[in-house]
């Protein structure tokens, strides 16, 4: 499959050599931050990856062809173009939009999907998508593709928009360990706890690392979860996010909002609501996690040389 793929320059010559990669998702700068905040957060992000020793590999489909690795002006172009005329790809949406020649932003299952076929095991995101409140049977893509695909995903939980105890409940379901990184519990994603229980505690990118490579062993056909707080810093207060929460999805419920149009909104009307602090955890948070899956990603080559 990878002669499907187009890579970029500096990823081409990462796996021609051999090096630790991260690939990262481009939905974040669709869909997640507005312009020119996307661009910048995702420009850090690959700063934070080539910080932690390793290359950074943005995902996206552009013209139609799955893309492995974005320039800079590919970023930019794709954070400024309108929501609507760029393709959120979750597994469903991939073959449509190389079909049809367009330009997608590729989710957490997305990006998995591509990370595979490229032969990338380390994926940073900001937070997965879980099982939304009120509706336990709209239950997100990327719990499905955690349970089918062998990806390391580095995120701050579940967004914590969504019911996280039942979130958890689907992963257990789908086989998925969550593995907490310095945590016991699973993080919020706006805020470092939820007070639910990870499935182990590790306290270095090295044991987790391990664990991606006692699975590879093993021959798992499923992804890992390794979960990292939000920095203490830019934190926001889980009283003051939880409230937050709950009047946005009442104004989402309100609207008749249902599907892709549902997280895009809670996610904005959270920022408005807590005066940008959601964003600036959010941002953070990021930021965080891209570099840790490079500190991941090298010290799963260090073990497998």
């Amino acid at each position: 499959m990878k002669e499907k793929i187009r890579f970029g320059a500096e990823v081409a010559e990462a796996l021609r050599r051999g090096r630790p990669m991260v690939a990262l998702e481009s939905t974040l700068i669709t869909h997640g931050l507005p312009w020119p905040a996307n661009a910048e957060t995702a420009l850090a992000m690959e700063a934070a990856v080539r910080a932690g020793g390793a290359t950074p590999a943005t995902v996206a489909i552009l013209g139609g062809k799955i893309t492995v690795g974005l320039t800079r002006e590919e970023i930019e172009r794709l954070g400024q173009r309108p929501t609507g005329r760029v393709r959120k790809c979750s597994r469903r949406d991939l073959p449509i939009a190389v079909a049809r020649g367009e330009d997608g932003a590729t989710t957490v299952a997305g990006t998995m999907i591509v990370a595979h076929l490229a032969g990338l095991r380390v994926f940073a995101t900001g937070g997965i998508g879980g099982v939304h409140r009120g509706a336990p049977f709209d239950v997100s893509a990327d719990l499905l593709e955690l349970g089918r695909t062998p990806v390391a995903v580095v995120c701050s939980g579940a967004k914590s928009i969504l019911d996280l105890p039942l979130t958890l409940e689907v992963l257990e379901t789908q086989g998925v360990p969550v593995i907490g990184l310095g945590t016991d519990t699973l993080p919020a994603f706006y805020s470092r706890s939820s007070g639910l229980p990870v499935d182990v505690r590790v306290e270095t990118p090295r044991e987790a690392a391990a664990i991606i490579a006692a699975a590879h062993r093993l021959g798992a056909q499923h992804g890992i979860l390794i979960t990292v707080p939000v920095p203490a810093a830019d934190e926001l207060p889980a009283d003051q996010a939880e409230a937050a929460i709950k009047q946005a999805t009442a104004e989402a419920d309100a609207r008749g909002l249902h599907g892709k149009a549902v997280t895009p909104f809670l996610l904005g009307r959270v920022a408005e609501l807590t005066a940008g602090g959601s964003r600036r955890a959010n941002t953070a948070l990021l930021v965080n996690n891209a570099r840790t899956a490079a500190l991941i990603a090298v010290a799963l080559g260090e073990q497998a040389s």
